[in-house]
């Protein structure tokens, strides 16, 4: 059978659905291709389709590479810019689009000339002409000062064109439907057309928000009038404007050198997103995780990410990091010195924050990309069965289990202040979770947490080995229920662990490996043992415990809930005179029917439309 895609193939819940941009890459890491999308998921699914059914360029294209990447940015703008630095900076072989092009193409606006215009060129040595860009596509800018004209109508035609207007006296197309103000025939002094070129310049430079603001009353006046031709043009010219707006997260000023630092993290991971940042543009991203000490927080964390990014690289003279470390001086000494071992300017590295502007825009698109590798790492890591494999094999030696546990059931305990008391069990096998399987337990009343895991234990083993005695045709469900599991994990310590060993032994069921996991330190309990079990941070052990513990802790609390308000829903509509709209103010005030047991009749008469009467009468229902 024909190849019907590649291996290296990503799962489409992998791939986010931002604008971002990606590379291919083949086995020695040489990047193929760069290219740009708006919904990275659904523009990478194309690449991905059925082989025969690509392009032949495409097909050799996808063939060649033997991985993808990604990096998400805020906007399909961001990503265009950021695909012409990759484009740039790698110069990859199937980007053939770009190959014949010496220069990217940049908006001029010719302050020094005496009439300035407004053109789109590859030449940066014009003499006294402002630049914005770079553009990837020339139709884009065109469009862009096509538009930009109607709010700003300057001169944008070539030398022969504005010389021959000046000879006939007529002006060209652009003067008669307003998209130039014509100084070529004086409709306008040079003066006042320069002044128009500089707000041109103005806007484009610095997103002067005046701009925005004063179309947006001129909108408003026309409407009122009535000038309704009026209104609309100028609705285009500000929709124009704010297009233009949307100014790039991702390039930053032309002499800005920085590393831009995000981290995402969990329990005993963080994953690592370095945005590498020169002459304003992005020159390079780093991506790595990295496996968390135990009480590590974030100020130490990007201690110890900056020790050792810079091993084999040169610091620049500013790294914007997501939290300053406590010895940030100490630090900044650190990198100046590395610095200065490649770079003889004598300019300090600098650690900061951002706060604002375009810098911390750009410090949040970094952040997401974090973010996302983190999911990605984890999702992965789940779902790969080497690591599974490896996950079981290490938790029978650690537990010293004759055989690996293909089944493990973990049971966690729900309450609100002693109220509403639940416990959940969910089912893992092979390692991943068996959602069918999960139960929910009900606890009508329970001393401690301890009690409540007896009790469910108690339930739950009441169930073992029972489903032989099941007839054919037997609710499936039930007999799910009965399967023996290898281990069982309660979330807890010594005590709740001792609690389970204590169900264990009085249901008289043996062969079941018992331990429980406590969340501060993350280590592994085993019934009478003074000593506890540390996984490594890294192990896949410790990943699958922790993966386990979670789901049944999520599972728990969605149950709490849901009982807590069914309960309080209960309780309060056996209280005459009470209706919907009543409870709803009643548990807006105070929260739960605990709460409400224990206020006082006055308190509940304040409460909107509940009086004297009927708080007496809720106080008496309540306490019956």
């Amino acid at each position: 059978m024909a190849q019907s895609t590649v291996h290296y193939r990503p799962k489409s819940g992998e791939i986010p659905t931002q604008p971002g941009v990606y590379r291919f890459r083949d086995v020695a890491g040489r990047v193929l291709y760069v290219g740009k999308a708006n919904s990275l998921r659904a523009r990478l699914a194309n690449y991905f389709a059925p082989l025969p059914s690509l392009h032949e360029r495409t097909r050799r294209m996808v063939l060649s590479a033997d991985s993808v990447e990604w990096t998400v940015v805020g906007t399909e703008f961001e990503a265009l810019q950021l695909e012409y630095t990759w484009i740039k900076e790698f110069d990859p072989p199937f980007n053939v689009k770009f190959r014949d092009d010496k220069t990217y193409p940049y908006l001029a606006i010719t302050l020094g000339e005496d009439v300035p215009r407004v053109l789109v060129t590859r030449n940066r040595n014009i003499a006294g002409a402002r630049y914005f860009g770079p553009y990837t596509k020339v139709w884009a800018i065109r469009e862009t000062v096509d538009q930009m004209l109607k709010a700003f109508p300057m001169r944008s035609c070539t030398e022969s064109t504005y010389k021959r207007a000046q000879n006939t006296g007529r002006p060209c197309l652009l003067g008669d439907i307003g998209k130039c103000v014509a100084p070529c025939v004086r409709r306008v002094t040079k003066e006042e057309h320069k002044s128009v070129a500089l707000d041109f310049a103005s806007f484009m430079g610095g997103n002067d928000s005046r701009y925005i603001f004063e179309l947006t009353a001129k909108m408003k006046k026309a409407a009122v009038a009535q000038e309704y031709e009026s209104a609309a043009k100028f609705r285009d010219q500000l929709g124009a404007l704010e297009a233009a707006l949307s100014k790039s997260a991702v390039v930053l000023a032309d002499d800005i050198d920085t590393d831009i630092f995000g981290i995402a993290e969990d329990e005993l991971a963080a994953a690592v997103q370095q945005f590498i940042v020169r002459g304003g543009r992005i020159r390079g991203v780093r991506s790595w995780v990295v496996d968390k000490e135990i009480d590590v927080d974030l100020a130490g964390l990007v201690d110890t990410v900056l020790q050792n990014a810079y091993d084999d690289a040169v610091p620049p003279r500013e790294i914007i990091v997501p939290e300053l470390p406590s010895n940030a001086a100490a630090l900044e000494l650190l990198l100046t010195g590395i610095r200065s071992r490649s770079v003889s300017s004598g300019v300090k590295v600098s650690l900061r924050t951002a706060q604002r502007g375009d810098k911390a825009a750009l410090a949040q698109t970094v952040t997401t990309n974090a973010k996302n590798a983190l999911m990605l790492y984890k999702t992965r890591r789940s779902s790969d069965f080497v690591s599974r494999s490896q996950a079981l094999a290490d938790v029978q030696e650690a537990l010293s289990m004759p055989d690996a546990p293909l089944r493990m059931e973990c049971f966690d305990v729900s309450h609100l202040s002693g109220t509403n008391i639940v416990a959940s069990m969910v089912v893992f096998e092979d390692g991943l979770p068996k959602k069918d399987q999960y139960r929910r337990f009900s606890i009508p009343t329970s001393a401690d947490d301890t009690e409540s895991i007896y009790q469910t234990l108690s339930r739950r083993l009441a169930n073992i080995d029972q489903e032989t005695a099941r007839v054919d045709g037997a609710d499936p469900a039930a007999k799910k229920f009965a399967y023996r599991p290898n281990l069982l994990i309660v979330d807890g310590g010594q005590p709740q662990v001792a609690a389970a060993a204590r169900a264990l032994a009085d249901a008289g069921v043996d062969g079941i490996r018992l331990c429980g996991i406590a969340k501060r330190l993350e280590e592994i309990w085993l019934p009478d043992s003074d000593y506890p079990v540390i996984l490594p941070r890294n192990s896949d052990a410790l990943f699958l415990f922790q993966r386990i513990r979670d789901e049944a802790h999520r599972f728990a609390i969605s149950y709490q809930r849901i009982k807590r308000k069914n309960d309080i829903a209960s309780v309060l509509e056996e209280v005459p005179g009470l209706g919907p709209t009543r409870i709803r103010e009643l548990l807006r005030h105070f929260g739960s029917v605990k709460q409400l047991r224990l206020a006082e009749p006055a308190l509940i008469a304040e409460v909107k439309g509940i009086g004297p009467a009927l708080a007496e009468v809720i106080t008496r229902t309540l306490h019956v």
